[in-house]
């Protein structure tokens, strides 16, 4: 990451006035900054940046208009600095109101995918803001840098067996104990619905199992989807429908940040990760519309479009992950293209019976400008997936509320979890944000992370 923070301002660091929209006599500038300001009419609105000269004609000081408090991004606007900040030090004039959040934003808008040859963003150094937790804001920084890095690698080099080491890399940080379950295996090991949407790839599917934390601490399971690449299978996707399917495996990538979160923080929780990984790819064994596969559950499962695969390799790990009865069982799945037509690419849609819970994340979302939004499971809407041949079809009759008829599909496999919510994301920028550029994207993983800390930090 090309920003890096620093643990206190170094001596030749400039500062970085925030100035709020109408607020630039009383920033406290000297008379030259505020009259270059003038002259070229920054004025604080939200967004706006402008470097200060200093008399030899370097740069002394930058100035970061904030606007009327109304900017969605909230500080997370700040990301944009990393991008109009010349290379070098820098430090805050002032405490911002939310220091984690503002120092974290400069960290992220810093983000550069470098893998294939793109060339990295300036060299920043930002000093930690006062009252902020170094800690708790490189731990953020980290895990969605990764999450962003998984979900913008190309298929071809992010395959079950590369979304495996990721995993094994994570699990082998913090001490984890780690399994995995491959190829035919999955059946003898009960897990037909997985092997079934994975087959027919030459890359085998598989089922990772990591689990961290004391024996004895409250059950925290993160179920992931990871899809490595989604051709639709027989019901294939057009060509167009195909190009951001390297990141159907964005799931997989959200709970591999959260539980490098949750461990780093050291949460006193028995943490299990379960990701299905396979590839949805097509040749004569790919599973087939009409088939009616038995899951994990034993339910039968009739496929009215092997494009809803995700959800099929969902339930057989969510049946494994219910049969722990964890305390708090979370899912997170690029899952349907309806989520993005009722919310759009920002806004996650979350589902969960447990009022408490979703009133949590929305206060969690909130706070930390992390959007999401709970959406109904809506139960009268069960018989959007009826099957005449089978206990339930993986697929809505008509296309109609489709977000909210997958979680109900997913909902017919967890009976025992004290509290169970499952996350739609998107797991991508369809465009410049000031906090990250087009590609990869996190989502909703710092509002779990709060709720997460909150229920079960040691105090």
């Amino acid at each position: 990451m090309p920003v890096e923070l620093l643990d206190k301002k170094s001596r030749d660091s400039r500062p970085i006035h925030l100035i709020g929209e109408g607020g630039l006599r009383e920033a406290g500038l000297d008379p030259k900054a505020t009259a270059w300001a003038e002259a070229n009419e920054f004025t604080g609105k939200a967004g706006r940046s402008l470097l200060v000269p200093a008399e030899d004609g370097s740069v002394a000081a930058a100035l970061f208009g904030t606007g009327k408090g109304r900017d969605a991004n909230g500080p997370l606007s700040l990301g944009a600095l990393a991008r109009v900040l010349p290379e070098g030090d820098w430090h805050f004039a002032a405490a911002p109101a939310d220091p984690d959040l503002s120092a974290l934003a400069v960290l992220l808008g810093g983000y550069r995918f470098t893998r294939y040859g793109k060339k990295a963003g300036k060299a920043i150094r930002l000093a930690l803001p006062k009252g902020a937790d170094a800690a708790a804001v490189r731990r953020r920084a980290d895990a969605i840098t990764m999450v962003r890095d998984l979900v913008n690698a190309g298929s071809g080099d992010m395959g079950p067996d590369e979304l495996e080491q990721a995993a094994k890399s994570v699990a082998k940080k913090h001490k984890a104990k780690f399994s995995v379950i491959r190829g035919d295996d999955l059946l003898e090991r009960g897990f037909p619905m997985i092997h079934a949407v994975g087959r027919a790839s030459t890359r085998a599917p598989r089922l990772i199992d990591f689990s961290w934390g004391r024996k004895g601490a409250p059950k925290v399971t993160l179920v992931g989807k990871g899809v490595c690449f989604d051709t639709g299978g027989l019901d294939i996707k057009p060509a167009a429908g195909m190009l951001a399917m390297k990141k159907d495996m964005g799931g997989a990538a959200h709970v591999l940040g959260l539980a490098a979160m949750i461990m780093g923080a050291g949460l006193d929780i028995r943490l299990r990760v379960l990701i299905p990984a396979v590839e949805n790819a097509i040749s004569g064994n790919a599973f087939r519309p009409g088939d009616v596969l038995r899951s994990r559950k034993g339910l039968t499962v009739e496929i009215g479009n092997t494009d809803a695969e995700g959800r099929l390799i969902l339930a057989d790990a969510l049946t494994l992950a219910d049969a722990d009865k964890p305390d708090l069982l979370i899912d997170m799945a690029t899952l349907t293209g309806a989520a993005r037509v009722a919310l759009g690419p920002d806004l996650p849609p979350f589902y969960t019976d447990d009022d408490g819970l979703a009133a949590s994340l929305s206060a969690a979302s909130h706070a930390l400008h992390d959007p999401l939004w709970r959406m109904p499971l809506w139960r009268p809407y069960d018989a959007r997936i009826d099957s005449k041949v089978a206990d339930i079809n993986n697929s809505g009759q008509d296309g109609m509320a489709g977000s909210i008829t997958a979680a109900l599909f997913l909902r017919r496999f967890v009976d025992n979890a004290a509290a169970w919510v499952h996350f739609d994301i998107f797991a991508w920028n369809p465009a410049d944000r000031p906090f990250g550029v087009t590609g990869g994207e996190a989502q909703g993983i710092r509002a779990l992370e709060k709720v997460l800390m909150d229920r079960y930090a040691k105090t």
